[in-house]
């Protein structure tokens, strides 16, 4: 679906919003990630998964540029799915997120550093475009 103004947005040269998915299977905390993404200026939310399984699925069919992906849930979880991602869509940035530092898990330190990590406590606007703008090419 094409928003009203996108064209002459790009026609401008003005970047488009980064397409953003959230990943977490706690439902109060996905509401939390859609209200903190549309307060983040030049973002914009493409979907929403509650699992690693059904982040893949979302990834494929929405093609965000950036996925925001709690690193504990049910089934493959977010370090399998941020794998899976990343071998099959390698431009996408995925963040891993978790209310413990994400960074100190082993699965995420064999990633050697390849993959951005944030509290969820500390994710504010500043913080998703300082993310953003660290790891976009």
């Amino acid at each position: 679906m094409q928003l009203t103004g996108e064209p002459a947005r790009l026609s401008r040269g003005i970047d488009p919003d980064v397409r953003t998915l959230v990943v977490d299977d706690h439902r109060s905390f996905r509401e939390a990630l859609l209200e903190l993404i549309a307060a983040t200026a030049g973002f914009v939310l493409v979907g929403q998964a509650c699992s690693g399984e059904e982040a893949l699925s979302a990834v494929e069919r929405l093609s965000p540029q950036l996925v925001l992906m709690d690193v504990k849930m049910p089934g493959i979880g977010g370090i399998a799915a941020t794998h899976a991602i990343l071998s099959r869509h390698p431009g996408v940035i995925v963040v891993l997120i978790s209310v413990d530092d994400p960074a100190v898990h082993p699965a995420v330190r064999a990633l050697g550093g390849a993959v951005p990590c944030a509290r969820k406590q500390d994710l504010r606007p500043s913080e998703i475009r300082r993310l953003w703008e660290m790891h976009v090419s």
